[in-house]
């Protein structure tokens, strides 16, 4: 009985996860984007195995939120693609989380995310993990003053990291 207890709360937990996506539809619909239950639970559980994948531990649950309404207004979303893009995005969020500093933020990852994918990636998921946030991880473990690329996406947040890292010294 006492093993139950765990999956029981983890069940609970993702529930709630999943409903609290639900939540967004009131967001998302007006820009023609809504999750089912079960595309929102199918999310939560790639939430899920992202963070386990990436050994990563999340106490209060609000990437999935802050991701869906982030993301919500890029003219690259449609609702054929949708549920499966979260998932995509999910998955590229944690990973990256462990490849940059922890003082940069989840918003600033958030917002690099977002930039990139409506700017040089065209909304490509593929280009977003394996070009763009690449670079921007490589340019800050190796102190590039910026990350090489074509665009100036990157601009702002990694002004925003060097500031934060030269204070810090």
């Amino acid at each position: 009985m006492f093993s139950e207890f765990p999956l029981s709360s983890l069940f609970q937990a993702e529930k709630q996860l999943a409903e609290s996506a639900l939540r967004c539809n009131e967001t998302t619909r007006h820009y023609g984007l809504t999750l089912t239950p079960g595309q929102a639970q199918k999310l939560v559980q790639a939430r899920t195995q992202a963070l386990r994948d990436t050994n990563r531990v999340e106490f209060e649950g609000t990437i999935l939120n802050r991701l869906i309404l982030a993301f919500c207004d890029s003219p690259y979303l449609s609702p054929y693609q949708y549920a499966e893009t979260l998932e995509q995005l999910v998955e590229i969020f944690y990973y990256f989380k462990n490849e940059l500093p922890d003082k940069f933020t989840d918003d600033e990852l958030l917002s690099s995310m977002r930039s990139s994918f409506d700017g040089d990636c065209c909304g490509s998921v593929e280009l977003l993990a394996e070009r763009d946030l690449e670079e921007l991880a490589k340019a800050i473990r190796f102190g590039e003053e910026e990350p090489e690329s074509s665009s100036n996406q990157w601009r702002d947040a990694w002004n925003t990291e060097a500031e934060r890292m030269e204070n810090d010294e």
